[in-house]
């Protein structure tokens, strides 16, 4: 048998090695993943623990990795400051670093790869870290995500003005950062996350003014003085140059209105546990109510379906709600109508996806587009948010859907008439956190890589202008280009 040789054209054998390597990575600095880097670290093994916290204003603003709101303080600019906010709100941080951790704060994990099918390149398992100046690689023997859980959160009209928020945004800026911005709250939802989100916000000295929730019944366990509106449902958001000032509601049953003075919004609905990563990495995921959505299969001490990659902590699973999500956005679809915006980055209104229809600013839909509905759609198969999204760019915006993929889903299923448990995963691509390009370039790219690269997807005439495609000026747009197209 002969043996294979090197093809200049494809990336085998051209894929740099990365910057440096590791035995154990581990990606969150949370209670999780400081636990896990001690426990590797007293195994013998050599442990660099990563935490993008402190988060810069620049993705605060853009509501990543968490729905901030616009709620934080200029306090959030001073690098330095927030590096020490986050290692006096985790002290667990110098036990690990006096273990022998090597601990990298304010980097990002903006993608992760092992060798398998359609990666055969690779030299070896990579992690693609970021902080706001450069991308680099680490290569590493075992991935240890402990990436947590995010907001979920539903449009309202108003929601898309500073003051609204997430719970576990609101933590983050009243626990680790000492940088939340309001002062008088209304918290959405009536669950255990909501009860914690008032008796934290009780405990910094800020006024809950009521919890609001369109289906739940009234909880006794709640901190003295907060208002229980039960059977209610945000209707309007009002606010000025400075965001939230007044949040309308609505009693569902009667009609009834009533204004809350407020300067913030906190929607402590629901959490779910932050996949990205290990969607990128390809390990298999499944859609499991009672962990709270799509969550990795995972076997004895957090093994994934990849042996070089484990979980720990909430992004392995957190409390159920899927029936408290299905209820609000019942709830909101039926008092607020289609106008209201889903996915505020591409601003697509919830009429807009059940028309599969382009935003606004796009201008009007081609004729064929228009003549195309969800109900059609759903006749050639299955409701798939990827789908929609192409056909509407919902979720196609910077926060990459955080504050949209889960009531886009949920709109899917109720249009469908399917359990939201039917709707497949709108998939993840790296990098999972928006990077400027000049962070994510290479700029010191090896010859070697740089050649042929425009022969990769091995389509000949994909330099030809479609029109000319099958016509005698085909020959003329290969012949410029040369033997191998390269331009």
């Amino acid at each position: 048998m002969t043996a294979r040789g090197f093809d200049p054209k494809a990336q085998a054998g051209k894929v740099p090695a990365p910057s440096r390597r590791v035995e154990v990575l581990v990606i969150g600095a949370g209670p999780a993943g400081i636990a896990a880097s001690l426990e590797a670290r007293r195994g013998g093994a050599e442990v660099l623990l990563v935490d993008e916290n402190p988060v810069s204003a620049g993705l605060m603003g853009l509501d990543v990795p968490l729905y901030y709101g616009g709620r934080q303080t200029a306090a959030v600019q001073a690098g330095t400051r927030m590096i020490e906010q986050v290692f006096a709100a985790r002290p667990a941080l110098a036990e690990a670093f006096e273990a022998g951790v090597e601990i990298e704060l304010g980097v990002s994990c903006w993608g992760a790869w092992v060798p398998g099918l359609g990666l055969a390149s690779l030299p070896e398992p990579l992690a693609g870290l970021a902080d706001e100046d450069r991308a680099w690689m680490v290569g590493f023997d075992r991935l240890i995500l402990a990436t947590g859980a995010r907001d979920v959160v539903f449009g309202f009209p108003g929601w898309d003005q500073p003051g609204v928020m997430g719970a576990a945004a609101l933590a983050a800026l009243l626990e680790t950062y000492d940088a939340f911005a309001g002062r008088r709250l209304a918290i959405l939802g009536m669950g255990d996350l909501a009860v914690a989100t008032a008796r934290l916000a009780r405990d910094r000295g800020l006024q809950v003014v009521a919890l609001i929730d369109p289906a739940a019944e009234p909880r006794t366990d709640l901190p003295p003085g907060v208002e229980v509106l039960a059977g209610w449902a945000p209707f309007l958001a009002a606010g000025g140059a400075d965001g939230v000032e007044s949040l309308t509601v609505r009693e569902l049953v009667t009609g009834a209105e009533r204004v809350l003075t407020c300067d913030t919004v906190v929607q402590a609905i629901a959490l779910t546990p932050a996949i990205d990563l290990l969607d990128v990495l390809g390990a298999a995921l499944v859609m499991d109510p009672a962990r709270g959505g799509h969550v990795p299969v995972i076997a004895d001490g957090g093994a994934t379906s990849l042996p070089q990659v484990f979980v720990a902590g909430d992004v392995a699973g957190v409390a159920d709600t899927l029936a408290a999500q299905q209820a609000w956005i019942r709830a909101l679809a039926a008092q607020n109508g289609g106008r209201v915006v889903l996915c505020q980055c591409e601003a697509v209104t919830r009429e807009a996806l059940l028309a599969v229809r382009q935003p606004d600013y796009l201008g009007p839909p081609s004729p064929g587009m228009a003549a195309r509905d969800l109900g059609a759609v759903l006749q050639d198969g299955p409701a798939n948010p990827d789908q929609i999204k192409r056909l509407t760019r919902a979720g196609m915006g910077p926060c990459q859907g955080r504050r949209c993929r889960e009531q886009v889903a949920l709109t899917l299923a109720g249009a469908a008439n399917t359990p939201v448990s039917a709707i497949p995963l709108a998939g993840y691509r790296a990098p999972v956190r928006p990077l400027p390009l000049s962070v994510l370039a290479d700029w010191d790219e090896a010859r070697i890589m740089g050649g042929h690269w425009d022969v990769w997807f091995g389509i000949k005439g994909q330099w030809t202008p479609y029109d000319d495609i099958g016509t005698e000026r085909e020959a003329l747009y290969d012949n410029l280009l040369g033997g191998d197209m390269h331009l």
